[in-house]
């Protein structure tokens, strides 16, 4: 029995994590700041007020903030819907 179990582990295959990627919102000069803590909120909905507000007062103090680390394809959609709501946002590799 246990020759079967040390060769069942043996064959399992090790999953590598999926690659992750930083959602980036850019500063504007158009967008109240209300509206970017709403815009935040209801793209992510695991954010809370709070870290919404800090989001987007990181972006307007040094012009970039970090929303959401996350799978590529996540990071897409957020990406994107941001955009839909004229706010800039990009991601990149988490390295």
């Amino acid at each position: 029995m246990s020759v079967e179990t040390i060769e069942k582990r043996s064959t399992s295959t090790v999953r590598k994590p999926a690659p992750r990627y930083r959602v980036l919102l850019h500063n504007d000069d158009f967008n109240s700041m209300e509206y970017v803590v709403q815009a935040l909120m209801k793209t992510v909905p695991s954010l809370t007020q709070p870290q919404a507000v800090d989001i987007m007062m990181e972006a307007h103090s040094n012009g970039i903030a970090l929303v959401i680390t996350c799978a590529l394809e996540h990071a897409e959609f957020y990406c994107e819907n941001l955009k839909n709501q004229g706010l800039t946002s990009t991601i990149e590799p988490d390295e």
